[in-house]
């Protein structure tokens, strides 16, 4: 791990093997003065897992998986590149209709930050060898009952 104070607050920066960024400000304090649990071990640990349960649901067309891991609720969102998706049944009628060749992809630069317990954003860039374009993708991940799923969700292009 590394502090850095290069940003408006000291953070601690941790690069891991796998590419993963744990990015874990340092000095966070809750309105009421208590301090702020932000990326616990374990938590992200089950965060990360969740997280890379999707990408290789993802990957290969997996959608079941992709499915049981957004909230089965009216309330979840999912923009994407060319769509608006909002609510469960939206989000499952585009999985079942994309296409399932393509979706290879590399991850580059994810963050992952939880936020006590139960909550948690996963943010990633992605390339793919069929374009020159810079992917990235964000979720908002909550914990349920039935395990951490998949509350808000954005999906990008930029220019290489």
């Amino acid at each position: 791990m590394q502090r850095s104070g290069a940003g408006p607050i000291d953070c601690v920066v941790d690069q891991q093997s796998d590419g993963l960024i744990i990015w874990s400000p340092a000095n966070y304090q809750r309105e009421n003065g208590g301090p702020m649990e932000v990326n616990l071990p374990e938590i992200v640990a089950e965060v990360s897992e969740a997280f890379m349960r999707y990408e290789a649901a993802l990957v290969g067309n997996d959608v079941a998986t992709l499915d049981a891991l957004f909230w089965q609720s009216e309330q979840v969102v999912r923009y994407g590149v060319t769509e608006n998706l909002y609510g469960h049944a939206s989000i499952l009628e585009f999985r079942k209709a994309r296409a399932s060749k393509g979706l290879d992809r590399a991850l580059r630069n994810t963050v992952i930050t939880t936020f006590g317990r139960d909550f948690a954003t996963a943010n990633t860039e992605f390339t793919r060898e069929s374009s020159a374009k810079i992917g990235r993708q964000s979720h908002s991940w909550v914990r349920t009952s039935h395990g951490w799923r998949i509350a808000a969700a954005h999906v990008s292009l930029m220019e290489g």
